[in-house]
C-alpha cells in the first residue's frame, strides 16, 4: 500500500482531525475518501457538460413516459 504526505497548517490539520474523529473515521480513512469524492464529482460533472452537449431539447410529460412504459 502506497502512502502519501499531506502537507497543511497546524491550525488547517488539527480542523482535518477533529472532522475525521467527528465522523468516526481515521484522518487516512477520512482523506481517501475526501480524495475519491472530489474525483468522482469531477467525473459526475464531466458527464452532465456531456450530455448538455448532447441534448437535443426534446422533452416527454408524464402521460408520455408512462404510455410508453405501458402503465
Amino acid at each position: 500500500m502506497a502512502t502519501m504526505t499531506l502537507r497543511m497548517s497546524e491550525a488547517d490539520a488539527e480542523l482535518a482531525r477533529k472532522f475525521a474523529a467527528f465522523e468516526g473515521k481515521s484522518f487516512s480513512d477520512f482523506a481517501r475518501d475526501a480524495i475519491f469524492e472530489k474525483i468522482e464529482d469531477a467525473c459526475d460533472l464531466q458527464e452532465l457538460r456531456d450530455a448538455v452537449a448532447e441534448d437535443s431539447g426534446e422533452r416527454f410529460g408524464q402521460a408520455q413516459v408512462l404510455a410508453e412504459l405501458g402503465l
